[in-house]
């Protein structure tokens, strides 16, 4: 992921890289809807050999590409399978996941970040020094967002009794999003497992 105008790749373990997800079918003739999540579009447009994880199965298993073509106002790709011939083949792989091998993890440039390298990261604010919250989701629209979960606000009224509610059933607050641009997240440390936050007047006010 680089803070604009590039976006975000993502990594699920040291293993595999995923790169989309199948959500649907197209047309009769065994089609599949991706969804992707890399920034790399020769991943679904060029033919050659990906990995596929089957819904309910715990290891990829080796598929044959064809060939693909992106749908820009929809930001899918549709792609053809080899022994993938009919609609009922195409439906039976809704919500399979491609990965491709970790040892093909593209180089990054400069401010260039992976999205599962972004998520979890503690996000400060830089003018305060306090914690905003954790990275928890990278949305896209027309920009890269981060989307960041508040700390849990603690009980109105402590109460230290075996009454008291745990803190997963105390009230949550939605997540606050901060667009990922240069001059609102300067700085990501991931050796120090954070990101901080310059943000504009307003900013923070209009998320919560």
């Amino acid at each position: 992921m680089k803070q604009q105008p590039s976006t975000p790749k993502t990594r699920p373990s040291d293993e595999w890289i995923e790169i989309g997800k199948i959500i649907g079918v197209q047309g009769l003739n065994g089609e599949v809807r991706v969804y992707p999540s890399t920034d790399f579009p020769e991943r679904f447009e060029e033919p050659g050999q990906r990995w596929l994880k089957y819904p309910n199965q715990t290891t990829p298993q080796s598929v044959e590409l064809l060939h693909g073509r992106l749908i820009e106002n929809k930001g899918i790709f549709i792609v053809k399978l080899a022994e993938v011939t009919d609609r009922n083949q195409a439906e039976a792989l809704r919500g399979s996941i491609f990965f491709v091998p970790q040892g093909d993890r593209p180089h990054l440039e400069e401010d260039e970040y992976y999205i599962q390298d972004l998520i979890g990261l503690v996000a400060i604010d830089q003018r305060t020094g306090k914690e905003i919250g954790t990275v928890v989701e990278i949305l896209s629209a027309g920009h890269d967002i981060l989307a960041i979960k508040p700390p849990v606000a603690p009980p109105e009224n402590p109460d230290i009794s075996e009454t008291s509610e745990p803190p997963e059933k105390r009230k949550s607050q939605p997540n606050i999003l901060i667009p990922f641009v240069k001059e609102i997240v300067p700085i990501v440390d991931m050796a120090a497992g954070r990101v901080e936050i310059n943000p504009p007047p307003g900013l923070l006010e209009v998320n919560n």
